[in-house]
């Protein structure tokens, strides 16, 4: 057998994989020391980050992650949660075996786009710390407005259209009261996040009907990200940063409009453009990009970075929603991830083991 028959047969036994990035609820108290015990191995790419915030005067992520006890004021306060959270989530993908997985595209959940950017190599390691620490600490003087989830399922993880409608006529109820801004900020498979003003959002807590005792649920230092309440950071973001911080992608990204760019062939203004104005201030489509992927790509595995592994459930949901590998609800789902996981997340223990060389 030749070397170039070898190489090809090596190549087809890869399993094709989109890779999934995390946004910013995903570091919680379970997650500390993630980079301590996972990545020690990974100090280059922290170094750099520390680097980095060392300049700005800003606390190590090497030490965010090493703290004793864990902290929702620090650690989820926007300037450490968003370079926390990329060091681990960009640490998990060097992690991958590349022997085993072809990586075929990639995508992320809002504040994920900015670490899938990274992860697909539309930004360079230096211009990626600055982006996602900029957009990171653009409200460290105070958190615009705030946001909310609420599911739109049943029981069996399906889409409720009747839910659904009833939520989205609550919204514009809201928006109908006094000093009231409110907007859906990300579809998310089986939920939607709400962004909004103060006002906004207490009118729709409001007529919200509780449910499984815990939503409507306020997301803690969450600012009204995807809404037009952050037009003025977008513009402030636009100024700070131009089109030269990116470069073309080596692998395809799926956006938050199911949008995709693709190496070769993207316009790397637009990409800048779409990156720090439109999906800053318009609704971000997580459950779309989800779609694109499985849709577009036929990837064998979809492999969620940590930390965390939040993003399952909605990915899963997404997943039903189109009856995925006759996918029909959370049963269904239950059982294939024990027999045969389709959904790799990182976060667990016993999944990452699938996903690690």
């Amino acid at each position: 057998m030749s070397a170039q028959d070898k190489n090809s047969k090596e190549f087809k036994k890869k399993q094709r994989a989109v890779v999934i990035c995390p946004g910013r609820g995903t570091y919680n108290k379970e997650e500390l020391g993630y980079l301590q015990r996972l990545h020690g191995d990974k100090a280059e790419i922290v170094s750099l980050i520390d680097d980095y915030r060392d300049k700005q005067g800003q606390i190590k992520v090497a030490e965010l992650d090493g703290m004793q006890n864990y902290s929702m004021r620090i650690h989820t306060a926007g300037e450490n949660a968003s370079a926390l959270i990329y060091a681990c989530a960009l640490s998990d993908y060097q992690a991958i075996n590349k022997d085993e997985f072809d990586i075929v595209a990639v995508t992320g959940n809002s504040m994920g786009w900015y670490i899938a950017l990274a992860v697909a190599g539309a930004l360079k390691p230096k211009q990626a710390i600055e982006l996602i620490n900029t957009m990171g600490s653009m409200m460290t003087n105070g958190v615009i407005g705030g946001q909310m989830i609420y599911p739109i399922i049943n029981d069996e993880w399906k889409v409720d259209g009747e839910q659904e409608q009833r939520v989205m006529q609550c919204l514009a109820q809201a928006n109908q009261q006094s000093d009231c801004e409110v907007y859906v900020s990300i579809n998310l498979g089986g939920y939607l996040v709400f962004g909004g003003n103060k006002n906004g959002l207490k009118a729709l807590e409001a007529l919200l009907p509780v449910v499984q005792d815990r939503y409507p649920m306020n997301l803690f230092n969450h600012a009204a990200f995807h809404t037009p309440l952050l037009t003025d950071v977008s513009a402030q973001a636009m100024k700070l940063m131009s089109s030269e911080l990116f470069s073309m992608p080596e692998i395809p990204l799926i956006d938050g409009l199911g949008q995709v760019w693709q190496p070769f062939s993207c316009d790397v203004k637009r990409l800048h453009q779409y990156t720090l104005s439109t999906q800053v201030v318009e609704p971000y489509n997580f459950s779309k990009a989800i779609e694109v992927a499985i849709k577009e790509f036929a990837p064998d595995k979809l492999i969620i970075l940590g930390p965390g592994a939040t993003l399952g459930g909605a990915v899963a949901q997404s997943l039903i929603s189109h009856n995925w590998l006759n996918l029909a609800n959370k049963a269904d789902f239950i059982t294939r991830q024990k027999q045969a996981p389709y959904v790799l997340a990182m976060g667990l223990s016993e999944q990452r083991k699938c996903v690690v060389k």
